[in-house]
């Protein structure tokens, strides 16, 4: 079997969703605007404070792992990894709606639109049927940073390196995703500044006859408490119940 694998480049990620957009658009059809499913979700965060703030993206969704536990997670073994490509696939006349590939999923992959028991799961395909075909999936075909690609995993490790996670990534060592990454580049001082001092000019204002905007830089740059933001990445939620509350038919 040859694993083929995707590549992101987070630095060339401006999160414009065009590849979220291309999945739901070719996998859904015109039932897109019926249903709540992302098999590839675009997820961001921030590090650091202001005024030197770095914004992170990543490209979420299933890496088709060389050891793939959702697949032995099943009960009803509705999952399996095909070996022309070594894409793990869903067939979901065998799907019961267990969640039990969710759960086991580091990366929250295996998607369900209805809370109603029995629902049956879906996830990404790696555009099995454009492969066949000899097309790119279709989510790295639609990139227009091209900060997507895609071939057998020795290529991808050869042309970009082998990093198998980005920072705050559950650890790869247990599923081995098929992909590789580029991290996002630390951000350039073009020009020179004093952060500090860029504080200072920014808390006065321009007419002298108001008080300055805020007092002390711990004013902007300290988050307050209770306050919720997107400070670090969460690929899945913490539980079935979190997830449920997001879904269709809340009330059971």
């Amino acid at each position: 079997m040859t694993q083929y694998a995707f590549f992101f480049d987070q630095s060339r990620c401006t999160n414009c969703h065009a590849c979220a957009v291309a999945c739901k658009d070719w996998n859904y059809g015109e039932e897109i605007e019926s249903t709540n499913v992302k098999w590839l979700r675009m997820m961001q965060w921030e590090k650091g404070v202001y005024p030197e703030v770095e914004m992170h993206t990543l490209m979420a969704t299933c890496y088709h792992c060389e050891k793939p536990i959702c697949v032995d997670s099943c009960p009803n073994h509705a999952l399996f990894k095909e070996d022309e490509f070594g894409a793990v696939l869903l067939d979901s006349d065998k799907c019961k709606g267990t969640r039990q590939c969710w759960v086991a999923c580091p990366y929250g992959a295996p998607q369900y639109e209805d809370n109603a028991p029995g629902t049956p799961m879906s996830k990404c395909t790696m555009c099995y049927d454009r492969l066949v075909e000899g097309e790119l999936p279709i989510c790295v075909a639609a990139c227009p940073q091209r900060a997507l690609d895609f071939g057998p995993i020795e290529e991808m490790r050869e042309r970009y390196g082998d990093l198998a996670a980005l920072e705050d990534m559950p650890s790869p060592d247990t599923v081995q995703p098929a992909v590789v990454f580029k991290p996002r580049t630390t951000k350039q001082k073009h020009v020179k500044y004093d952060p500090s001092k860029v504080l200072d000019i920014m808390g006065i204002r321009a007419d002298t006859g108001f008080p300055d905007i805020y007092e002390k830089h711990e004013d902007v740059t300290q988050v307050w408490d209770g306050l919720v933001g997107y400070d670090k990445l969460v690929m899945k939620a913490a539980s079935v119940e979190e997830t449920l509350a997001r879904s269709k038919n809340e009330d059971g």
